[in-house]
């Protein structure tokens, strides 16, 4: 449907009807018309709605095959429902292009996902159920870095948008046709963002397992700081019991797992290493030397979205599409891409 696609990318952009009206010369009233497929634009107009909204006209005649289901928002709670529907827009626009690269390949190269898990009575159930994920995925206990390359392994399919842009939102989990996918914001530190993934994947674990009684964020955030740093590997770092943690222990294990400090405090306290009263009197000195805002130390790294990428050249190598197709999948003028591809410049601007 042509005008589902026109709202799409004029959604994508943050525009209203108004905009972009504004933009190519018609009413609010004419974009309406034809965004609920009451009128066909021209051509000429169809040309100017792809410059005004960067996309190509042959954007407007891809037919419409995915709908996100069981969406779960990681955002703050004041986050306007219009940047809402921008990110959907964006992110859908990112899936095409994801799922057409896929269906290139002979097979596909990626594991299908594939998780289940009993019902869950209580908060420590999430132990262990975030154990059998990594006994399933054969991680054992130790650190686990590049985790959307984890993820994207087991089928699962991650996405990046801008949070600079949209700085209330953390991420979302979602499903399309049974697909399941992760989005995080690209511009938050490392620990954050490999937080958000695996509290996410919490949501798409847990979900329909929950007894009523138990609070949904509470069980994923439980199921995330179990997930990166596992009961077992916490004693064996800290010990059973602490009558105190110094805050350069809990700096290393941040570098070792990739969990924020605060975020390993509230993990002692749930193996039972520390008591709640040493876990608030540790948040208070957080919170006197501002810790609680921004931690002590060298940042987490950011995690790296690299598999569209690396699937796009590997396509190019196996001649499954041309330079003009793939920088189309890459969101990128033909030049633009030809210069990555040439390794003329690192710095080319690009995205998925």
């Amino acid at each position: 449907m042509l005008g589902n696609r026109i709202q799409r990318a004029r959604k994508a952009l943050g525009l209203s009807l108004r905009d972009l009206g504004e933009q190519i010369e018609l009413s609010h009233a004419a974009i309406k018309k034809y965004e609920d497929n009451a009128v066909t634009p021209s051509s000429d107009v169809l040309i100017k709605l792809a410059k005004a909204l960067h996309v190509k006209v042959e954007y407007f005649f891809r037919p419409e095959r995915f709908t996100l289901e069981n969406i779960q928002y990681r955002k703050h709670a004041d986050m306007p429902e219009r940047q809402l529907e921008e990110i959907t827009a964006i992110m859908l626009d990112q899936i095409e292009r994801r799922v057409e690269l896929e269906s290139l390949f002979p097979s596909p190269p990626i594991q299908e996902f594939s998780l289940g898990t009993k019902k869950i009575s209580g908060y420590d159930d999430i132990e262990m159920v975030a154990n059998q994920i990594r006994k399933q995925w054969k991680l054992g206990f130790e650190p686990l870095p590049d985790l959307i390359d984890i993820f994207e392994e087991h089928g699962i399919k991650v996405f990046e948008v801008d949070n600079q842009q949209y700085p209330k939102f953390d991420g979302l989990s979602a499903s399309i046709n049974d697909m399941p996918l992760i989005v995080i914001g690209n511009q938050w530190p490392g620990d954050r963002q490999r937080f958000t993934l695996a509290h996410e994947l919490g949501h798409l674990v847990l979900n329909g397992f929950f007894h009523p009684f138990l609070d949904e964020e509470k069980c994923c955030d439980r199921f995330a700081g179990a997930f990166l740093l596992p009961k077992e590997a916490l004693i064996n770092l800290l010990g059973e019991h602490r009558n105190y943690i110094e805050p350069r222990e809990l700096s290393l294990l941040k570098q070792e797992f990739g969990i924020s400090m605060l975020g390993i405090l509230h993990r002692a306290e749930d193996a039972g290493i520390i008591s709640n009263n040493l876990y608030l009197q540790l948040r208070a000195e957080f919170n006197e030397r501002g810790w609680s805002k921004q931690e002590p130390g060298d940042q987490y790294p950011k995690e790296k979205t690299h598999i569209f990428e690396q699937m796009i050249f590997r396509a190019l190598a196996e001649q499954y599409l041309g330079e003009s197709k793939a920088a189309e999948l890459m969101n990128m003028p033909l030049e633009s891409f030809r210069s990555l591809r040439a390794m003329e410049s690192q710095d080319v601007a690009h995205h998925q």
